[in-house]
């Protein structure tokens, strides 16, 4: 199922084929490495590289005997060298293939993701833009707070996709360490200097120090990122659902000419992409229990992390390029309804602007608990009376004898809301 939410490009990184073609490319690469170390003569590695080559079809039919990827592998290439394939994978563990290869995998999903993450981050920051002084109500609770703009909420969306960028980037440098080092970890039968070599080849860095494997923390660490970063496109996914709802109606996904909403009501336009989003990351939440639980393993090694990476390494890099590109579309076609902004922004008669009023009475010399309690009654009043609350300011006798009418029109300039907000983008850089 995880190929209906496959790019081209996953697919191809994580086919079989790109499996197998890095495993040979490391044995030759180790191979060059114990030629030019006396360790293997010219003249054997010559065959070995001239007969290399596997078959997907013949690997399973052996894989099917010995129960193991790697030796089915192994075996499929001895048959296609000879008597001089006795020196591949000499002094190697299966694991210096398989954890090798995996980490130049991660290395390129992550660029894969990093390409359209940049385009996500350019989308985000055009859309801040455009909307940098678009007034909106904002909600805390579920219920109105004060004014805003949908710019400054799109900035904060930037800001965090910012900080996702740095984990994506650090994740990336954290996996990117190989390790050609034996059975156990001590390059017993196996020159450090192959390791070396192998791992600059692939533009890794040798693990420091390894049992049977790269300690599965790097990869962890890797799928948090990616779930973190899913978290993040959850939460821009929900805000554009919740906007959309008909009785708010300020955003709105695109639709298309041809697109249906409903089998049964033909009226609806649903959040349907933004929907899809909030699930997967939930599925990408999954994959983190699971890569957490691969760090303990037993003694050197146990093969209890191997079955799951195979699902959840290439699912979650799959999963969170998909929805990059979903949440891409999402800001770039969303449609923006500014009318309904400010017509919600007034639902509460003027009531969100108690705070305002609330620090002119304080300046006024009245305590704090004193202030707060008229503007709390006549807000109240307000909102459950459908009066506007400046109408009912301006004929109380108790707050005319604090402020005057002038001062009290002044508290619901929509302006004095806005008057920061260039000092916030230009925090962002832009």
């Amino acid at each position: 199922m995880i190929e209906r939410y496959s790019t081209p490009e996953m697919l191809k990184l994580w086919s079989e084929e790109n499996k197998l073609s890095l495993w040979l490319k490391i044995e030759i690469l180790a191979l060059e490495c114990m030629v030019d170390l006396g360790q293997v003569s010219e003249e054997d590695f010559k065959k070995i590289k001239k007969g290399a080559s596997f078959h997907l079809k013949r690997i399973s039919e052996i894989e099917k005997s010995v129960d193991h990827d790697v030796i089915a592998f192994l075996t499929n290439l001895s048959e296609n060298v000879g008597p001089a394939a006795r020196f591949i994978h000499f002094g190697l563990t299966s694991s210096d293939v398989l954890d090798t290869s995996l980490a130049v995998l991660m290395v390129d999903a992550m660029d894969i993701i990093m390409k359209d993450f940049v385009e996500l981050v350019e989308v985000v920051k055009e859309r801040a833009l455009e909307h940098k002084t678009t007034v909106m109500i904002g909600r805390s609770h579920g219920v109105h707070a004060e004014p805003t703009t949908l710019g400054l909420k799109l900035a904060l969306f930037l800001d965090e996709l910012y900080r996702n960028m740095d984990r994506l980037m650090s994740a990336k440098k954290t996996i990117a360490y190989g390790k050609i080092s034996g059975a156990v970890g001590t390059h017993a039968n196996i020159d450090p200097r192959v390791e070396e070599y192998v791992c600059k080849k692939l533009k890794l860095a040798p693990e420091p120090i390894s049992s049977q494997i790269v300690q599965r923390d790097r990869h962890a660490q890797y799928v948090s990122a990616l779930a973190i970063l899913g978290a993040s496109l959850e939460k821009f996914a929900l805000e554009v659902r919740n906007l959309q709802r008909t009785e708010i109606q300020e955003l709105q996904e695109g639709f298309g000419k041809e697109q249906k909403g409903s089998s049964a009501m033909p009226h609806k336009r649903n959040p349907i992409t933004c929907e899809r989003v909030c699930g997967l990351a939930r599925v990408l939440r999954g994959y983190v229990v699971a890569a957490l639980e691969n760090v303990a393993l037993w003694h050197e090694r146990d093969i209890t992390h191997s079955s799951v990476e195979r699902v959840i390494v290439p699912d979650s890099t799959t999963l969170i390029h998909y929805m990059i590109r979903l949440m891409t579309r999402v800001f770039r076609q969303m449609i923006v309804f500014p009318e309904n902004m400010m017509r919600n922004l007034e639902l509460t008669q003027g009531a969100v602007f108690s705070q305002r009023l609330l620090l002119e009475l304080i300046k006024k010399g009245l305590t704090r608990e004193a202030a707060y309690a008229i503007v709390q009654e006549k807000s109240h009043k307000a909102w459950d009376e459908k009066k506007h609350f400046k109408d009912i300011l301006l004929s109380d006798k108790e707050v005319l004898k604090h402020l005057s009418a002038e001062e009290i029109k002044s508290c619901f300039d929509l302006k004095y809301h806005l008057k920061n907000i260039d000092m916030a983008f230009a925090r962002l850089g832009l």
